[in-house]
């Protein structure tokens, strides 16, 4: 990790795929799908501020994917991206496909030509010739490595894309992936409320030298306390009603189990939310790989406060107060579990 005293206002950096010789990025990313939908509505020039925040708190990973808003996200920051393209470090995803007719329809695609003509229309919803780190959201564990990762190493040969990364998946998924070529980052969910990628994609990614990227590090705002159930508080076009720890018993248990992130956050003077992030901050330490959380807001308020948990030092009791959470949280991520990479664990 490179130095800084926060002087500058900046959060500290790291290199991006240590075994890939990336770019150097913020020790905090942006994920920027809530500005286009899922979490209800947004106030688009709230938004772009809250972009012009990120740079200047030198939050530099911006990260979007062609599911979101159907191509609108991408759309959305293509202005902001052409002012900034030398700034910023710009992921996207493919391998999600959703339908015009039903909006709740969800396929994996990770065959050749899907990967080719989703590459294509990204790269033209975001208005640049070339993506800096492009995932697969999603794995199709039917199509071989060879297949889905050979035909992203071509979009690198062909100057399309700098760097590729993965999305939930597993340690020895991960190891077969970099086989075909060198992986920079995995981006899968990591917080206090879910620690699945401790079994064994954690490991495999410390070993090959590859960025963890922790999303959802707040638990969706939940670790947050900004909602307690979310079948009550939030809008119908709010997804977060449909996920299982977020509502009913499950999130009354669950709400039980913020206590001591409320009690550490009172001991420094800070909010939840950076207590959380600075836990997911703290297993660049535990671990020995770099991690780069995306938290994603919409509002420049939240993302100073966030961009300031990366300075929030915890005790060795503090951690200790937090660790049994995630053990204790009631309910799965997902109303369906089989987009994740729980069910194909070692």
């Amino acid at each position: 990790m490179s130095s800084s005293d926060g002087s500058n206002g900046k959060i500290d950096t790291v290199r991006l795929g240590a075994g890939t010789d990336g770019p150097e990025i913020g020790v905090q990313g942006f994920g920027a799908m809530g500005i286009s939908e899922f979490y209800g509505d947004t106030d688009e020039k709230a938004a772009r501020d809250t972009l012009d925040a990120a740079l200047e708190n030198g939050v530099t990973l911006i990260d979007t994917a062609d599911i979101y808003g159907q191509g609108a996200n991408e759309e959305f920051l293509a202005p902001f991206v052409a002012e900034h393209r030398d700034e910023i470090v710009l992921a996207t995803k493919f391998a999600i496909e959703r339908s015009a007719d039903d909006p709740n329809r969800r396929a994996v695609r990770n065959d050749r030509g899907y990967i080719r003509s989703a590459v294509e229309a990204s790269l033209r919803r975001l208005g640049v010739e070339t993506i800096d780190l492009y995932y697969m959201h999603r794995r199709d564990p039917e199509i071989p490595f060879s297949e889905s990762v050979g035909a992203m190493a071509e979009l690198v040969q062909e100057g399309k894309v700098r760097h590729l990364g993965l999305s939930e998946v597993t340690g020895a998924e991960l190891r077969e992936a970099y086989a075909v070529h060198p992986i920079a980052a995995l981006q899968s969910e990591w917080s206090l409320f879910s620690r699945d990628v401790e079994r064994s994609a954690v490991g495999a990614a410390a070993e090959l030298g590859v960025t963890f990227v922790p999303y959802s590090p707040l638990g969706r705002g939940f670790l947050t306390g900004s909602f307690a159930d979310a079948s009550k508080e939030l809008s119908e076009s709010d997804f977060r009603r449909y996920q299982p720890r977020f509502s009913g018993d499950n999130a009354v248990r669950n709400a039980a189990l913020l206590e001591p992130v409320r009690a550490i956050a009172a001991a420094h003077g800070a909010t939840p939310a950076q207590i959380a992030l600075a836990w997911v901050q703290h297993r660049a330490a535990v671990h020995g790989l770099d991690v780069v959380p995306i938290p994603g807001t919409r509002k420049r308020s939240r993302l100073e406060e966030n961009a300031a948990a990366t300075r929030i030092t915890l005790t060795a009791e503090e951690l200790a107060a937090l660790e049994p959470i995630a053990a204790q949280v009631a309910g799965d991520r997902y109303p369906d579990m089989r987009f994740t990479s729980v069910g194909r664990e070692d």
